[in-house]
């Protein structure tokens, strides 16, 4: 018997492996920035990698 109430158990293990790849992203991309203007592209970098590996992964699957 339900009470109306969803179960979102597992909701929350997506959220942190997407949170855990943008903070290793992050440090990746600031490790590698030479000034703090660089250091400010990288942690954008590291806000929309996702966007670019869904791109590429469909560009290459064809779809």
């Amino acid at each position: 018997m339900t009470d109306g109430k969803k179960d979102n158990s597992t909701a929350g293990m997506l959220g942190f492996g997407y949170f855990v790849a943008f903070i290793g992203a992050a440090v990746y991309f600031i490790q590698q920035a030479t000034s703090f203007g660089m250091g400010v592209l990288g942690f954008l970098k590291a806000c929309i990698w996702p966007y670019f590996l869904i791109y590429n992964l469909l560009e290459f699957l064809k779809i």
